[in-house]
């Protein structure tokens, strides 16, 4: 059966980042890997004055909210000094009402916000600009140490580069691991990153050991179907487990186990939608052990099982 896009609209306001508004059209652009239309729209079809010297000739205006079932507001200059038209408010109200999801990158959480439908909710932005979210809006609560944050049908990300984070996630919340990883291919991207990780603060930090950390978490990706335990990986990365593991939580959001299973769950999602290999098989070479432990694992990560994952993500469906 085949698919039909799901439709993406970023909404373009005065003051918009180059690199926000970038990010979400440039992920869900329209092509044969990637199953998403997107249209940039703003509260008026025309010219937008955009931040960094930069400005946008939109095609759209809010009828795009109408047409979209995903609504990105990218982050925009002035946050905390500059309110969202009104127009453009009923419009993202009206869109959520209708069922689309709403997603903020950076500032783009303050246009979110004065819909009230952050309130009661958790939420993130740009660590600049949490406080002044915090002020504006007590109602929320504001996560000041969190890459994204997903409240189902709306989502908030932190600065611009958390925005692909974001992106990347609900690509994966809605076609798979095997499309996002290889859309994060495509941007040479990490294929995923904890919503949970803390974002880059200014504070003083200890040498950087991120690059050598990288390094391997590669070399454990190749070998998920044999045992790892702490020391064997603080052991490649030549540093003690103790600072291994500290600094492992800081650059992830995981603990080295913790990432461990989820880079083997992640494994085995990927088997479930490309091959026809059985659960059993699937769990050995994900070094899951048994099919058993495969199904415990999906269902307290994924809250769904084997089976009806491969159902609703296995290729050509």
């Amino acid at each position: 059966m085949t698919r039909r896009n799901h439709r993406v609209a970023v909404l373009v306001l005065p003051g918009a980042k180059p690199l926000d508004v970038g990010i979400p059209a440039q992920v869900f652009s329209t092509r044969a890997s990637m199953p998403y239309e997107v249209r940039v729209c703003g509260a008026a079809p025309g010219l937008v004055t955009g931040g960094d010297g930069l400005s946008y000739h939109v095609a759209d205006g809010l009828d795009a909210l109408e047409w979209a079932e995903t609504v990105f507001i990218p982050g925009y200059r002035h946050p905390d000094r500059d309110e969202p038209p009104v127009a453009v408010v009923d419009a993202l109200r009206a869109a959520h009402a209708r069922g689309a999801r709403l997603a903020a990158i950076s500032t783009g959480a303050f246009a979110l916000a004065a819909t009230g439908l952050l309130d009661g909710r958790r939420a993130t932005t740009h660590w600049h600009y949490t406080e002044a979210l915090a002020a504006r809006h007590p109602l929320i609560w504001v996560d000041t140490n969190v890459l994204f944050v997903d409240e189902g049908a709306v989502l908030t990300s932190a600065g611009a580069a958390s925005g692909i984070d974001l992106c990347l996630h609900l690509v994966r919340r809605d076609h798979g691991v095997a499309v996002a990883n290889h859309a994060a291919r495509r941007l040479v991207a990490a294929p995923y990153r904890s919503g949970g990780q803390a974002q880059y603060v200014p504070r003083s930090l200890p040498p950087e050991l991120g690059p050598v950390f990288a390094a391997t978490r590669e070399w454990a990706l190749r070998r998920l179907d044999e045992p790892l335990t702490l020391d064997a990986l603080a052991r490649n990365a030549n540093v003690s487990p103790r600072t291994f593991s500290r600094r492992f939580v800081e650059d992830t959001g995981y603990t080295p186990m913790q990432w461990v299973l989820r880079a083997r769950v992640d494994m085995a999602r990927e088997l479930l939608e490309r091959s026809d290999l059985g659960v059993e098989q699937i769990a050995a070479r994900a070094g899951l052990g048994t099919g058993a432990n495969l199904r415990l694992h999906f269902q307290r990560i994924l809250g769904v099982s084997p089976s009806d994952y491969r159902h609703t993500f296995a290729a050509g469906e």
